[in-house]
Order: structure tokens, then sequence, then C-alpha cells
């Protein structure tokens, strides 16, 4: 077993031309815990050791480590897939789920919130259509919430 690659701090963006990216799927929660063990695909452990409050983003560098870059990416999430119907309807969903101190993401006139039973049922009463699904959240996780 090899030794954990430390990261206490981040590296510059750019990767190098020479450089194989490996990417670290993490949940917008995990997205958050930045003093932990990450296990890459490529069998590297990374002990992060980040300082606390920092939070990474997709397409962010963690670090660069023997000709490889290990990236950030958004992982696989339960969600609800919500395609407001009017603009009306979609500022109504808006205050809803802020009302619940809950982040979205909006991508191409779909709103994705991270599915959970009491945003489902707020939807339901609302008689606002919304499907659960699988997909990368690049909104903040609950906690993250800020006005």
């Amino acid at each position: 077993m090899t030794e954990p690659i430390t990261i206490s701090e981040l590296p510059p963006a750019a990767a190098g031309p020479d450089e194989a990216t490996i990417h670290l799927p993490m949940t917008a929660h995990d997205r958050r815990r930045v003093r932990r063990l990450v296990d890459a695909p490529d069998g590297a452990t990374l002990a992060l050791q980040l300082a606390t409050g920092t939070v990474l983003h997709p397409g962010q560098v963690l670090c660069r480590h023997a000709g490889r870059v290990y990236v950030v990416s958004a992982a696989l999430e339960e969600v609800f897939v919500i395609r407001p119907r009017d603009l009306d309807e979609a500022a109504r969903i808006g205050h809803l789920i802020g009302n619940l101190h809950r982040d979205i993401d909006v991508q191409r006139g779909e709103v994705l919130a991270l599915a959970d039973a009491a945003l489902g049922d707020r939807l339901r009463r609302a008689g606002v259509p919304f499907e659960a699904a699988r997909r990368p959240f690049l909104g903040r996780a609950p906690g993250e919430h800020a006005h």
C-alpha cells in the first residue's frame, strides 16, 4: 500500500499537456468535507487537509502527482428535476425551495434540487410536476444556504 498524497493547499487550476486527468466524483456534501481520505479511481489515496471552510467545486484541481492531475467532479445524486411551465411557476418554485433553505441548480430550463421527502411533499402540494433522477448536482449541499 502506498502512502497517501497529502493535500494541504490547492494548486493552480490549469492542467499541463502531459498530465493524465483523474476525475474524483464528489457529492455536494462531500465537496465540503475537506479533512478526510479520498480514494481515487487510479488507486491513489488523497489525504485532504484543507483549511476549514474550504468548499471544493467541480472542475477544481486538487493536486498534481506523478504526471497526473486530480480534479473534482460532481457525482451523480438523487435530485428532483422540475420543468417550470412558465415564468410565474419558476418564481414560485424558487421561492418554495428557498424557503426550505435548499439550493438549486438551473440547467437548460430545468431546476434541479437535492431530493428529499419534505421537498417532494411540498412540490406535490403546490401542484408542481417533477421527476426523481440521478444527475450531477452543481449547487450547494444542505447547510450551505446563504442570503
